[in-house]
């Protein structure tokens, strides 16, 4: 088990919400489309449910435009040695 005060493994991206997608349907939540920079052509956009809570919790969400950090992080148990 990992000690709880090491950071995991994590990589950092930037990105820009291109997209507002409103759902049709009434039950299924907005969306926004992120497009991260640096990543391959095909599979730069990412959407994810557009909710947020802001540093007092009340919900808000995302402007389009909006200039967005990336954090993806697993557990050291999930990596492997990189040749450099």
């Amino acid at each position: 088990m990992a000690d709880k005060g090491l950071k995991k493994p994590q990589t950092k991206k930037t990105g820009t919400v291109r997209k507002i997608v409103v759902s049709p349907v009434p039950d299924v939540p907005e969306k926004a489309e992120i497009e991260v920079k640096g990543a391959d052509e095909l599979y730069k956009e990412l959407r994810i449910e557009n909710t947020l809570r802001d540093s007092k919790g009340k919900k808000v969400k995302f402007k389009k435009g909006a200039e967005v950090d990336l954090t993806i992080e697993t557990d050291e148990k999930d990596t492997a040695p990189k040749d450099e």
